[in-house]
């Protein structure tokens, strides 16, 4: 089967990670991959044909969206990919059309999603959309979900939750579950679980015995968490016993920020090599974070969905400090609390000391295999082709 899948990422980098996490599993099918914004350091399956319409992200007010290019005029951005768009559907003539997040967010790319979504369905294509567990709380709720319910039960065939109902609904953040028409399946969380030697594997590498501890700290995307990550080094210098500190900044992390940070840590061009003498260094990105996970013994993060449910998969204490504008991160790490080793840090446990109290406790607790479903990449993938093939 052949699958057109849209993912727009404006701010971080989750959502398209945890779309390929499901394209992935499609490997036996034909996929094409649209994607359209700021350059993003992520591994495209091979399998997988991208896409690369103009870019378009959020303004630094977080206003409205403006050109990746700062000398492209955004009418034209907006109308050239309106027709690269259509084109390419036209073209290939997809079985199978995913759109991640709409129309429960991307409310700003309306002006291209719904002549596309129109178009796929007067061809006849099925049409999934994706959404995570959790919607982040929106001005004028009612009008919102009347938009959602109408722009669902008129242009889609499925929903896609990347959530465990046992863990949180849906509903819970979103009222009117009752008013879809079309199927709904939870597909459990996606995430990328760590290799079964990935801890041994790493350490060795990383030149540590088996007695040395590990602690990764990082800031998902880098566009929030240099409060955390400047917290995390000054508590780690607190610690009254040794330890190993890797700091992860996200590619998005300004520069400035950066440089801060880097005044306290040894920078290396690669994360997966030797610490020698370093206690404490700092890298933007690595592309094998889960095996940093399995190769800790703790983790300090943001709360974004793909960082918390990896810690997660990989069973080891954690504390998610989550971001602060809106319900979705701490709602969800509220809720993994008695089911995980997870702790939640607030604004006021940032202070040097008392962090690494935090640190110290976590360190003394012990592994936890949640009873979670985690396996919600192939189950997604699963879903599209039984669904799509049945159209």
């Amino acid at each position: 089967m052949k699958l057109l899948v849209y993912c727009q990422h404006v701010l971080g980098i989750g959502h398209l990670c945890r779309t390929l996490e499901i394209l992935k599993r499609l490997s036996s099918h034909e996929v094409i991959l649209v994607l359209g914004g700021p350059p993003a350091a992520v591994e495209i399956p091979a399998h997988v044909r991208p896409i690369l319409l103009p870019g378009l992200k959020m303004d630094p007010g977080f206003s409205g969206l403006q050109p990746v290019d700062p000398q492209a005029d955004l009418a034209q951005v907006k109308e050239e990919r309106v027709r690269l768009l259509l084109e390419l559907f036209i073209a290939e003539k997809p079985d199978i059309l995913l759109v991640e997040l709409y129309p429960f967010g991307r409310k700003g790319f309306r002006f291209e999603l719904e002549p596309l979504l129109a178009l796929a369905n007067r061809s006849g294509c099925f049409t999934a959309s994706s959404v995570r567990d959790i919607l982040v709380e929106k001005d004028q709720a009612e009008k919102f979900e009347t938009r959602v319910i109408e722009q669902l039960n008129r242009y889609f065939d499925l929903l896609l939750i990347h959530g465990d109902e046992q863990v949180i609904r849906l509903d819970e953040t979103f009222s009117r579950m009752g008013d879809i028409r079309i199927p709904v399946r939870y597909t459990g969380y996606i995430c990328h679980p760590p290799e079964a030697d990935d801890r041994t594997r790493l350490r060795r590498r990383l030149g540590l015995s088996a007695d040395e501890l590990l602690i990764v700290a990082s800031a998902g995307g880098g566009s929030v968490g240099a409060a955390l990550l400047q917290a995390a080094t000054l508590a780690h210098g607190s610690l009254d016993f040794p330890a190993r500190m890797q700091l992860f900044t996200g590619p998005y992390m300004a520069e400035a920020q950066v440089t801060r940070l880097r005044k306290e840590a040894s920078l290396v061009a690669r994360p997966e090599t030797p610490f020698g003498k370093d206690r404490l260094r700092l890298s933007r990105f690595t592309d094998i974070f889960p095996a940093w996970l399995a190769a800790a013994d703790l983790s300090i993060s943001m709360g974004g969905y793909n960082t918390t449910m990896n810690v997660v998969a990989a069973t080891i204490p954690a504390l998610i400090h989550p971001f602060g504008q809106n319900r979705e991160q701490r709602l969800r790490a509220e809720r993994l609390l008695p089911l995980t080793c997870l702790e939640i840090v607030d604004r006021h446990d940032l202070e040097p000391g008392r962090l690494a109290n935090r640190m110290d406790h976590m360190l003394r607790r012990q592994r936890i295999r949640p009873d979670i479903r985690l396996d919600g990449a192939r189950e997604a993938a699963q879903a599209l082709i039984s669904k799509g093939a049945c159209r």
